[in-house]
């Protein structure tokens, strides 16, 4: 239905040529970007129900108190549906580590918080099916529980700035709310993410419009292709140093694998765009010495391409 209205009004109302490069540029933005903004709408305003009963407050409490591994496990699950961005990495790594929640476990959300979100799994869902949202929320989880494991059995506390374990952000009372608040949280976070991302998601579509309707399909298969040994590494390092979040990048990615770039390279460049860009290390350097965002970005940049690998091998 939507495609039918997106055809209707690009071939018919704007009288475009199909099959043309402009006319089918043309169609993927309009049939993208409604079916991205109808779905976001919808989902979002579900997903916030959800978060409304995981504050801040309540998050740190279920993880002050969790062993290595299962911490770990729950870190990156949790992370998923509770409402942080690298934007907000230091004040959310004080208020744990004050709170007690181990280094790795503290990681393990820090990961999956940005990399594995409500936006990526419905852009995801509705731009390429439920098989690859599903491979990317079980990849994403995967390493956001092996790195912050890694990190944690390494012992690094001592890597962390000394002011951190100094701070004393406090406990702040957990308010009980009633469904209808819950209902009004969830209206007014949904208008705050659309009003957060949809210039980002016009312009990621966009691009992915004229990469759809332009990019030579025979030079992405060539230098982006699962045959090309070098292409997950170099995306992943082309990855590091943008800045974006799902909602800005995975329109673009979506393109590209339908230009022939293969899912694996697909999806470690996706990661290394949430997870590992360099805006992110830049926020972190307040709350961690160098040596400990190095070891981090190694064990983050080594999981993500391993994925990529495995990924482009198995599909």
């Amino acid at each position: 239905m939507l495609q039918e209205f997106a055809d209707l009004l690009v071939y018919q109302w704007l009288g475009l040529v199909p099959g043309s490069t402009l006319g089918e540029a043309i169609d993927f933005f309009v049939y993208d970007s409604i079916k991205i903004f109808l779905m976001l709408s919808i989902i979002i305003f579900g997903v916030s129900l959800l978060r409304s009963y995981f504050p801040a407050e309540r998050t740190k409490k279920i993880l002050s108190h969790k062993r290595e591994f299962y911490g770990n496990i729950v870190a990156a699950l949790l992370g998923i549906v509770t409402p942080f961005c690298s934007c907000s990495a230091v004040p959310v790594f004080i208020g744990f580590i004050e709170s007690g929640v181990p280094l790795g476990i503290t990681f393990s959300f820090l990961i999956s918080s940005p990399m594995v979100n409500e936006v990526a799994v419905i852009m995801l869902w509705g731009l390429l099916g439920w098989k690859i949202m599903a491979i990317y929320i079980l990849s994403g989880v995967i390493i956001a529980i092996i790195a912050g494991y890694l990190i944690g059995k390494f012992k690094l506390e001592h890597l962390v700035e000394d002011y951190v374990y100094q701070m004393k952000v406090g406990d702040t009372e957990i308010a009980e709310q009633s469904f209808s608040d819950r209902l009004q949280y969830a209206q007014d976070y949904t208008k705050e993410i659309l009003r957060k991302v949809w210039l980002y998601v016009i312009i990621a579509i966009g691009i992915g419009g004229f990469i759809h309707g332009y990019a030579p399909e025979d030079f992405l298969i060539q230098y982006a292709g699962k045959d090309n040994i070098w292409a997950v590494p170099m995306a992943v390092l082309i990855g590091v140093p943008l800045y974006s979040n799902a909602a800005g990048v995975i329109p673009i990615v979506t393109a590209l694998i339908q230009k022939g770039m293969s899912l694996g390279t697909a999806l470690a460049f996706m990661m290394a765009v949430t997870a590992l860009s360099f805006p992110e290390m830049i926020i972190l350097r307040n709350v961690l010495k160098p040596k400990l965002i190095a070891i981090f970005i190694a064990i983050l940049a080594v999981s993500i391409i391993f994925t990529g690998y495995l990924f482009n091998i198995i599909i």
